[in-house]
């Protein structure tokens, strides 16, 4: 039982970062905007958390800071390709490549240096209920933050005015700056919440899931993260699924691995990724669903009249 509770508490930690990174991600594009540049806003993210946590001693310093530098570089992304309209594509492949190629120089002196690690919960009583409250009510603060964001950002999308002129200005961009919304700032906003939560994610890697840093320690994960928008079908609640899923899959791998039991352990890491590609040539398969929640202007420039 122990062991099971081990287990669950791992997946959870492995799933969080997956699940901030890819709300954000499904916001942006619910506007209209593809951001490949994920995986460059969490590993900035990640750094810049670690870094300032550990010169300062303060993880809640690490967190802020990791938003902010999350947002900094969906601020560039957005420049590029918002004001000055580049390719979205090309763009966000670049800005992931600065991403891991900046963070590798910021992040030189802090390899090798200890972590601050974000607490875990604790509510007298009710986490000392056996498997339950360790499950329940002793996690930190940043997983019960990304269950709520979760719904918040349902809650916005699909009840809210906000949330209706977000999904008008992504499926219909001419049709939304008619109606007098201005269509750049929506998409502005959006995608700088997308920032946030990437360096969020980024931050929740060095600061609580392995509180160090390591190069290119986001391994991947902004890259399935992308995809978990894609397979929850631009849905929140399926993204809470894809990201619980997609982490059972990873830590699963690792757990394997420790059983001896013969299987390569470099087809067991490669396992997260090999399960991405699958579930999208299922899901693309089903053109009836992705036509169904697909923004209709994902990745088109909007140039407003003069």
């Amino acid at each position: 039982m122990h062991a099971f509770v081990a287990i669950v508490l791992t997946i959870i930690t492995a799933s969080t970062p997956l699940l901030l990174a890819a709300l954000g991600e499904l916001v942006a594009e619910r506007s209209g905007v593809l951001n490949l540049g994920v995986e460059g806003m969490m590993v900035m993210g990640a750094v810049c958390g670690f870094g300032a946590a550990h010169l300062t001693g303060s993880v809640g310093v690490g967190i802020i800071v990791a938003i902010i530098a999350g947002v900094v570089m969906s601020l560039l992304f957005g420049l590029l390709t918002l004001t000055l309209v580049t390719n979205q594509v090309a763009t966000g492949l670049a800005l992931t490549l600065l991403g891991l190629g900046l963070s590798g120089v910021i992040g030189e002196s802090f390899v090798g240096q200890p972590g601050v690690k974000l607490a875990s919960i604790h509510i007298p009583g009710l986490s000392d209920i056996p498997v339950i409250g360790p499950l329940v009510f002793s996690q930190d603060v940043l997983v019960y933050f990304s269950l709520a964001l979760a719904a918040a950002v349902a809650w916005v999308l699909f009840a809210t005015r906000a949330g209706l002129i977000i999904r008008a200005v992504g499926d219909s961009h001419a049709s939304a700056h008619a109606l007098g919304y201005n269509v750049i700032a929506v998409r502005y906003l959006c995608v700088m919440f997308g920032g946030a939560c990437a360096g969020l994610a980024g931050g929740y890697l060095s600061l609580a899931y392995t509180p160090s840093w390591i190069e290119n320690m986001t391994a991947g994960r902004g890259w399935i993260a992308l995809a978990l928008v894609v397979f929850a079908s631009w849905r929140p609640a399926r993204v809470v699924i894809g990201a619980y899923l997609f982490g059972t899959v990873m830590i699963l791998g690792f757990y394997v691995q420790s059983l001896g039991l013969g299987i390569p352990s470099q087809f067991l890491s490669s396992l997260p990724y090999i399960v991405t590609v699958v579930a999208l040539v299922v899901i693309s398969g089903n053109r009836t669903l992705t036509r169904a929640n697909t923004p209709a202007a994902l990745a088109q420039p909007f140039v407003p009249d003069r």
